[in-house]
């Protein structure tokens, strides 16, 4: 389901064979992110690259992945929004609550400043 890669400590997540992240997968999905952040100081990246929806249980993932990092000491951030889902985290105010780069490369640097 997901498919995790380590660039120089940074953990990059991004799912595997889906363009959704809806209610559907939600729930594995959030278990398996919450065990990254178990560990204290872990950096990860949710690499959205080829996903083309995300429904309200999908944004809870991330707010739950957020507050676990925040809570271990850890960061989350995201990258590789498409337009149409940057307009819901938009909608909803949530691209002022999370770390949102166009690209990994930079998402990747962010974590050296």
């Amino acid at each position: 389901m997901l498919e995790t890669k380590n660039i120089n400590d940074i953990l990059v997540v991004s799912l595997k064979h889906s363009q959704r992240l809806n209610a559907i997968i939600s729930e594995p999905v959030k278990e398996h992110l919450l065990e990254f952040f178990n560990k204290p100081n872990t950096n990860l990246v949710f690499d959205l690259q080829g996903i083309s929806f995300i429904d309200s249980s999908g944004f809870g993932v991330f707010l739950s992945a957020m507050k676990a990092a925040n809570n271990n000491y850890g960061q989350f951030k995201i990258c590789n929004v498409n337009a149409d889902v940057m307009e819901l985290f938009k909608l909803l105010q949530l691209h002022h609550v999370f770390e949102i780069y166009d690209k990994l490369d930079p998402c990747l640097e962010s974590f050296n400043q």
